[in-house]
């Protein structure tokens, strides 16, 4: 029997209502929107309600991704979530989401969590469980609200990070040589030191002194994340390239991580690709983390930036210090 290609059957994205402009945290940090443009290339950011859950940001993005789909959530028996800002330390977001969207309790619902580059470890993740012929259906959900563990008091993280939610729905082709033809996935374990959150786990429980020094913040060296975030992403894309015998030129887009304009820039000149073959709207958006590369993908779906037979590349890199890249032919 053939092998049926695993596809992307519909995506969907959500952000929050509210705005927060560069104009606006320069009032509340010493900043200011030409120091923040310059460096990052974000303008604005997205900031959800205080009343507004990550699953409700993903609900809202699956909802779309399902009518896009033209399916129904009691057609899904998957349900892959990357996060690292789920509502609750337990049980998984995956279970809560299954049940505001209505899923079947047959379905099965996990999570993932490789910071930013969450979704492109899920996305391997769920199609090869379809792949395996067990799953007919998932969903595949990348979704932060990083807001209330960003530090606003410190110019240099605070001004980077934002709220939202992506999402896809995964299915079968019998077309051969479509939907995802690969993925590279790594970690450096070594730079675990680089960008993370001191405490709240089980080596730092939460205690007074804890909270008082804001130890449930994110912190990040980011000098050199910058460094290896280039040097990284720009091996997992030739790698994939490589193992499919593909040329950058090939490309017709690529979706990277909405981390840092200058990052991506700095990716098109090492793979010799225009700024016109990204995707970009880390100008709008700020780093939504796992949500960064399915806010685009559905972005660029809807704006007819992706078309039947366009080779499109995904490359992140994330806390951990994760990586991955993946191929997907429409």
């Amino acid at each position: 029997m053939p092998t049926r290609s695993t596809v992307i059957l519909g995506t969907g994205s959500y952000a929050p209502e509210r705005v927060l402009t560069n104009a606006e945290l320069s009032t509340k940090v010493d900043t200011s929107d030409e120091w923040i443009l310059s460096r990052s290339g974000i303008r604005e950011r997205r900031i959800a309600a205080p009343g507004e859950a990550m699953s409700d940001m993903a609900v809202a993005a699956s909802r779309r991704a399902l009518e896009n789909a033209g399916l129904k959530a009691t057609d899904i028996d998957l349900i892959v979530v990357a996060t690292m800002t789920a509502d609750l330390p337990m049980p998984a977001a995956a279970c809560i989401i299954q049940h505001k969207l209505g899923v079947s309790s047959n379905a099965a619902c996990f999570d993932i969590n490789a910071a930013c580059s969450g979704f492109v470890y899920a996305l391997d993740t769920a199609c090869a469980m379809i792949s395996s012929g067990r799953y007919q259906k998932a969903l595949v959900i990348g979704a932060e609200k990083l807001s209330p563990i960003v530090d606003w008091q410190d110019r240099t993280t605070c001004v980077l990070f934002g709220d939202g939610a992506g999402a896809v729905v995964i299915g079968t082709s019998d077309q051969p040589n479509i939907g995802l033809l690969g993925t590279k996935l790594g970690a450096f374990g070594d730079s675990v030191d680089l960008l993370y959150i001191s405490h709240g786990g089980s080596s730092s429980p939460t205690t007074p002194e804890s909270i008082a020094a804001r130890g449930h913040c994110m912190k990040m060296k980011g000098k050199e994340v910058f460094k290896l975030a280039v040097r990284v992403m720009d091996e997992a894309a030739r790698d994939i390239l490589e193992q499919h015998q593909l040329r950058a030129d090939q490309i017709s887009l690529v979706i990277p991580h909405q981390a840092n304009l200058r990052i991506i820039e700095a990716i098109s000149q090492y793979l010799e690709l225009p700024m016109e073959r990204f995707f970009v709207n880390v100008d709008r958006y700020g780093n939504t983390s796992a949500a960064s590369i399915p806010i685009a993908l559905d972005e660029a779906r809807r704006s007819g930036r992706i078309k039947p037979g366009d080779v499109n590349l995904l490359v992140a890199f994330g806390a951990g210090l994760t990586y991955g890249s993946a191929l997907i032919r429409w």
